[in-house]
Formats: structure tokens, sequence, C-alpha cells
């Protein structure tokens, strides 16, 4: 099985008018062919709230919350029919799922999307996927579903996401410039390229560049590599499949996870951090060794027993992230301190380690 997650924008399918069905149909085309190749791909798609903003007859950037999810429930319909109408011409079937960002930080829900998503994949169903943004806040005031689709192939272990954007790619500089130039190949995503993806967004959008990137780092640590391409160039798509050079390549950074590490990494987010001291970190990234209380310096943030948190070194470099088995008051109390003074300092014992070694993902080094 080899997967492709395909993300479409917003200003990539809209006009003045609404939903493009023209540019809807082009873009299926292009999928439906890979997909007759036997490539999986699975599709997240925004466009619902141009789309009910239309109906509403709304001009201009919608900026009310409230509003914005009464025209993601108003437009939705119509967007996931405008994808079957375009994939039932090329005799696919299509299902639509409706996604939000806290099904990545509860492991049960996390494999339920999983097998939901495998199944329809078995039979040759295209899933199209969105947030929910009817009941979802952070979709719609944050990252277009770029965020979302990276989660999405790390959840499928997908083979590659591709990111449809209204540009050719990531630039050195904004792309109206004369002196710009399109960055091909990206194999390390440093903070230099951060600067040049900048902050811009579209008038449906809420994504720019700078979530794109953010994205494609969420899927290269994930070992899966990552494309930006124009959307409105057809057959892009049937480009990278046949390995020729478009748009921006994003190569991959690390060896693949495990379903579970790879949970871990990208989606369950972090709710603080702990500094350790140089043996710490040297044995986790040489050894993989768990996380004692003694290699802590410091501890940053609050959260409970089972929270995801940061490692960091002292250089402030993140080098893993991990579920703790105590939570932020207990470890104020015990950090720096050895493992046989656990119980009498807190008057009981979870465990000797504070994060354990399986769960626990090296995310450098």
């Amino acid at each position: 099985m080899t997967i492709f997650v395909i993300k479409i924008g917003s200003s990539i399918i809209t006009d003045d008018f609404g939903l493009s069905e023209k540019r809807i149909e082009s873009i299926v085309n292009n999928i439906s062919e890979i997909h007759d190749k036997g490539i999986d791909p699975v599709i997240v798609s925004s466009g619902a709230v141009a789309a009910g903003k239309n109906k509403l007859n709304i001009k201009g950037k919608i900026t009310d919350i409230n509003l914005k999810q009464a025209a993601a429930a108003i437009g939705q319909s119509s967007l996931i029919w405008a994808y079957e109408r375009a994939f039932n011409k090329h005799g696919k079937k299509a299902a639509q799922v409706l996604l939000t960002q806290e099904i990545f930080s509860d492991r049960n829900r996390y494999i339920n999307a999983k097998n939901t998503l495998s199944t329809l994949i078995s039979y040759r169903v295209v899933p199209i996927i969105n947030e929910n943004d009817t009941v979802a806040i952070e979709g719609l005031k944050f990252g277009d579903n770029d965020r979302l689709a990276a989660l999405v192939s790390t959840l499928l272990n997908a083979d590659k996401l591709i990111i449809l954007s209204d540009v050719d790619g990531l630039y050195t500089e904004n792309p109206q410039s004369k002196s710009a130039k399109l960055i091909p190949i990206i194999k390390e995503i440093t903070t230099e390229i951060e600067q040049c993806a900048g902050v811009t967004q579209s008038l449906v959008g809420t994504g720019g560049m700078c979530s794109k990137v953010q994205a494609a780092k969420i899927a290269t640590d994930n070992s899966i590599p990552t494309y930006i391409i124009n959307g409105n160039n057809s057959g892009q798509i049937l480009d990278i499949l046949e390995d020729i050079e478009v748009g921006t390549k994003f190569e991959p950074q690390t060896k693949r996870y495990g379903a579970r590490k790879g949970w871990i990494a990208s989606g369950i987010k972090s709710n603080g951090s702990l500094i350790l001291d140089d043996g710490a970190v040297n044995a986790i990234i040489s050894k993989g060794t768990s996380l004692l209380p003694s290699g802590i310096n410091k501890i940053e943030g609050q959260f409970v027993r089972g929270d995801a948190v940061y490692c960091i070194d002292k250089n402030g470099n993140k080098i893993a992230k991990g579920l703790v088995n105590y939570s932020s008051e207990e470890l104020i109390k015990i950090y720096g301190k050895k493992t046989s003074h656990i119980e009498t300092i807190l008057g009981f014992k979870y465990s000797d380690e504070v994060i354990h070694r399986d769960n626990m993902t090296i995310i450098k080094g």
C-alpha cells in the first residue's frame, strides 16, 4: 500500500463566486490518474468556509470565529458534493471524514481514526478529510489544514505529503520580488528556511507559507518526504510520481517511527519542558535510556502525570519528547534527586523513571 496525502487549500479550489468545480475537477483528474496507477490518495481539503461565505453573500475575509463556524457548516456539504461528483466521473467513490486535532492527542481516538481511514483505503475509497470547523476553533484560527494534513500523514505512515499552494513552492523571499528564487530541495528545515516562509495569507485561507513549512517539519521529522507545489499547474502531482523535479521538496530527516512513538512525536501536544544536564542528554541520544530525576536541571510549564513534555538540552534544543510519570508539581520536588529519594520526598513512588524509554521518542541526535 502506497499512500499519498494531498492537502488542497481554499485558494486553489475557490474563486470570486465560491467553490470552483472546474478547478476541483482538474485536480481530481490528476488524483484519479495516480489512483489508477495503484497509489492510494488521501485528500485533506479546505474550502468549506469559503463555500459557505459565498452562500451567505459575505465579502472579504471573515474574522469572527462564530461566523466562520456557521459558514463552515453551510459550505461543507457543497464541498464534499463537488468532490463526489468529480470522482464519480472516474467511477470512484469518495468518503467524507471530519476530524478535530484533539483526536491526535487521545490514543484510543487516534487508533480509531487510523482504522477507519485504513478500511476506506482498503476498499479503494478516497477519503476527503477536513477539520470539523463547526466545533473546532483552532483549525479556523491557525494552519488552514496544513498541520492537519501533516498529522494525517504520520497517522497513516504515508509515503508522501503533497501540499498544493497558490505559488510554485518556497522562495528565498517574497515571490513577487524580482530577486526571489525558488528553493527546489530543502534537506533540513533551519531557522533561515522558516524565515523565508514569512507569514503571508490569502483572503480565503488562514494558512500561509509559514504553516506549510511547519507542516513539512512535522512530516519530515517522521520520515515522510514533503512537497509544496502549485496547485494551479495541472499535472504536477503526476510529475512527483515520476520523480520529476517540481516545486519545493523537503527531504525526510529521521528513521520512520513506530506507530506509538510517531503518535508521541507528532500527535499529542506538549504541555511543558524538562531541561536536562549533559549526562542525561548523552544517555538518551546515545543509549536510548529512560530519563531519571537526577538528570533534570529545570522544569517548565504545568502538566499532569501522562502528559507529553519536551526534553531540552542546555542550549534550548529539543532532543526528545515523552510521557511523564510525574506531574510538574511533583517533579519540582524531586528533580535533580536520586531515584532512591523519590518515595522519601513525595511519600509515594510511581516509578524510578520520570519518562520511560518506551514512552519517549528521540527527535534530534
